[in-house]
């Protein structure tokens, strides 16, 4: 079985469309739809914008239906100046650029207890995913997804975010979906398509683009689902 996560319902509606079969389930408040695409068992939610909604999310799905790999799919914030809006990003590793412990002596980003920066995502799954964006025609880049309780919308932000953590993109969900895989032993994958520029403009931007770079998500996700077997 795969889980999909998005935050916002334009990110899961069409792959919901999607799926044949579908019942829905009510864990911890959001609502679980399971049901299959091509030959593919599915399990996918929409958690709600933010770290706190996403673990949760993650762990009753990890709890639940015991998926066998999680992808969390959905728009971001272009932080590198090699992205661009529409551009995907297939994340080849997950950092919290909000967790920061340094007055401590603690590396910036660094998950205490664990002592990790980076959650690193499942290379065969990503390398699938990678495809199937070039396949759709979409705009497929690999790189660093960073990740905080905060909609990414300065120059000065954005630049911190790329400088310290070698970021290509920001959100806000897949950090926390990563960690919570990652200390359940869930191979993980992270899919983002380019809403805005992180940037003075990010707002304006997201408005129209949202929905565009959603279903480039969306498509690549279905395709994928569909031809998984």
């Amino acid at each position: 079985m795969t889980g999909i996560i998005a935050a916002m319902s334009c990110e899961a509606e069409l792959i919901l469309g999607a799926m044949k079969d579908r019942s829905p389930r009510v864990v911890g408040g959001m609502t679980f739809w399971q049901g299959r695409i091509g030959d593919e068992d599915v399990v996918l939610a929409t958690c709600g914008v933010g770290k706190v909604f996403a673990s949760a999310c993650a762990t009753a799905m990890i709890i639940t239906y015991n998926p066998d790999k999680i992808i969390n799919t959905g728009v971001a914030g272009a932080v590198s100046n090699s992205v661009n809006k529409l551009d995907t990003v297939v994340g080849t590793a997950l950092v919290q650029h909000d967790m920061d412990t340094t007055p401590l002596g603690d590396e910036a980003g660094l998950i205490s207890g664990i002592n990790k920066v980076y959650f690193e995502t499942d290379k065969e799954l990503s390398d699938k995913l990678y495809s199937f964006v070039e396949l759709c025609g979409g705009k497929a880049k690999r790189g660093i997804v960073a990740t905080g309780d905060q909609f990414v919308a300065s120059a000065e932000v954005k630049s911190r975010i790329a400088t310290l953590f070698g970021a290509s993109c920001a959100d806000m969900e897949g950090g926390a979906i990563a960690h919570v895989c990652f200390i359940n032993n869930v191979p993980f994958a992270a899919l983002r398509t380019m809403s805005d520029g992180a940037d003075g403009d990010a707002s304006g931007d997201f408005m129209e683009f949202c929905n565009k770079a959603a279903k480039i998500s969306s498509d690549v996700i279905i395709s994928y689902l569909s031809t998984s077997k």
